[in-house]
């Protein structure tokens, strides 16, 4: 199913690169990380409500493969700058994600804000975990796709800009990182 998806993507991908209008042009984003940016596929991210400026540094990591995963390093490597700036500023007017529609377990959502505060993570993310900057939104991002992210600070597998993310993951456990992921994905 993966494999599939990859190859529905890379087409789609390889078609933007030749298309003319934005919207053409956004048809490979949406085809993985969902209509309007809200994301219905395992481990990719909802980019709807993403700060622009962190967009545009992303985008210009997988263009510049500094941030390496294929299918996007291949849709951005033909990307000017220019290019590079529309969609960021693209990606910051669509609607924000949706919390999932499950009621929350009380008790998991308990470990997490009190692990929010003990690691700070609304003060880079703000209060209401909707970003700034260069520092992303996390609010209501998909449960598993902030798994995975946070265990791949935490080993050392994801590299961002800056190592802050790497060294706040280092004392976090498996076990709170779940729950970290799960009350971020829920927080209302």
């Amino acid at each position: 199913m993966r494999s599939l998806i990859a190859a529905l993507a890379f087409f789609s991908l390889a078609f933007s690169a030749h298309a003319e209008t934005m919207q053409e042009r956004t048809a490979a984003c949406f085809a993985c990380h969902g209509e309007k940016g809200q994301s219905e596929t395992e481990n990719t991210p909802s980019l709807g409500g993403q700060q622009a400026p962190y967009a545009l540094i992303q985008l210009f990591m997988f263009r510049e493969k500094l941030r390496t995963f294929e299918p996007m390093n291949d849709m951005a490597k033909g990307f000017t700058d220019d290019d590079l700036q529309k969609f960021s500023d693209l990606i910051s007017k669509l609607p924000k994600p949706k919390p999932p529609d499950d009621t929350p377990d009380s008790a998991r959502m308990q470990r997490g804000q009190a692990l929010v505060q003990q690691h700070r993570c609304n003060n880079c993310h703000n209060a209401d975990f909707s970003g700034k900057e260069n520092v992303p939104r996390i609010a209501n991002q998909r449960e598993d796709y902030l798994n995975k992210t946070l265990v791949e600070y935490k080993d050392n597998s994801r590299h961002g800009y800056d190592a802050t993310m790497a060294d706040v993951m280092q004392v976090v456990t498996k076990e709170q990182i779940a729950d970290l992921a799960y009350y971020i994905a829920r927080v209302r």
